[in-house]
């Protein structure tokens, strides 16, 4: 079974990060004012990892 990539919505701070970093991957929720994944298979590993890296509160990650 493949990993996907999860954000936690909860500890979310909309800074948009991901959204700027893969916007492939990542959209802002105009409903939340949050960011959620709109491709949960992930797209380039390195641009999400990179967003992992990056998220400031760390409510991204992988899930098996």
């Amino acid at each position: 079974m493949a990993r996907k990539v999860v954000l936690d919505q909860e500890c979310c701070i909309a800074c948009e990060s991901c959204v700027e970093l893969c916007p492939e991957v990542f959209q802002m929720d105009e409903a939340s004012e949050k960011a959620h994944v709109i491709l949960p298979e992930g797209g380039n590993e390195a641009c999400i990892e990179e967003a992992i890296d990056t998220c400031p509160v760390g409510c991204i990650s992988w899930e098996e």
